[in-house]
């Protein structure tokens, strides 16, 4: 691929099959690091067989503090065709998974859409992203995906400058899942389980309640009433943080409380983690478990 811009960093890069030179240091072929049932999501999208997840390495936004740093930045995991992914999506769906969920897949993009051209999931689809999107790259996606599963991370472009440096984040994820919303339309819940619609998660970091609660302002006041969110207080010292002394702790309850007293405020409904959620053992293990 020359001149890659799939992502809003529109970096320009060369990318091989295997390697590429922009940010993200990717080649054009899916490289995997897990392919698994996975319960660990939502109750409306793990359920209770799980939520067939598929693991992409590398990343377009390069969060300091990634729980999966070992993946996103790192790049660990196995090259894999179109056709490939196909046969993983087949295979997990033959497990008895209630979706086909594609994480971090942005970098990915065109190869992913090959492989839902080869092979369509009899399930729904969940496109998990940190919500990082270019408009011209969801309208491709979107006759393929049925679930959004975006997250709004930063609400303040200072803060998505030093974490990520993205200042222009607050804005460009917030057009991306305005765009997700009006492609989705309403949630179709059938059975206790997300069939189509759109989630927004936010991760609440420790001394960055001013940022939460401005995301979950703008949550509010500019996605359409009823939008469902999920509060993550899952946060865990991880990544490349030593320069941010703040991200080496986990949240405080105090912290945790005026994020859902906010939340309460706004009106807002979804999902809400416990505190006890931070803990190591809630990250995957990105040992290739991939089928075959």
């Amino acid at each position: 691929m020359k001149s890659c811009r799939l992502c809003p960093r529109m970096c320009g890069a060369e990318r091989e099959r295997l390697r590429g030179k922009g940010l993200c240091g990717c080649g054009t072929l899916p490289v995997i690091s897990r392919a698994a049932l996975h319960m660990w999501e939502e109750p409306v999208i793990s359920g209770s067989s799980g939520s067939g997840t598929i693991f992409f390495s590398g990343c377009c936004l390069g969060c300091v503090f990634c729980q999966n740093y070992s993946i996103s930045s790192e790049l660990r995991g196995r090259a894999v065709t179109p056709e490939g992914l196909a046969e993983i999506m087949c295979e997990l769906e033959h497990k008895g998974a209630h979706n086909i969920s594609f994480v971090t897949g942005t970098h990915y993009t065109q190869a992913i859409i090959r492989a839902l051209e080869i092979y369509r999931p009899g399930i729904p689809t969940v496109w998990n992203s940190g919500g990082y999107e270019r408009l011209e790259t969801l309208h491709a996606l979107s006759e393929y995906i049925d679930i959004w599963l975006p997250d709004y991370k930063f609400a303040l472009p200072a803060v998505a400058e030093k974490y990520a440096h993205a200042p222009d984040y607050p804005s460009v994820a917030m057009n991306a899942i305005q765009f997700m919303c009006d492609t989705a339309g309403e949630n179709v819940i059938e059975d206790g389980i997300l069939k189509k619609g759109v989630i927004v998660r936010h991760l609440v970091l420790p001394k960055n309640v001013r940022n939460s609660v401005a995301a979950l302002r703008k949550i509010s006041s500019e996605l359409p009433r009823g939008t469902l969110v999920s509060i993550m207080s899952q946060y865990t010292p991880a990544g490349n943080i030593s320069a941010f002394s703040e991200l080496g702790r986990r949240l405080t309850a105090a912290e945790y409380e005026k994020v859902l007293d906010t939340a309460d405020t706004l009106g807002l409904t979804g999902f809400r983690q416990e505190l006890s959620s931070a803990a190591e053992e809630y990250v995957p293990d990105f040992d290739l478990t991939i089928p075959e």
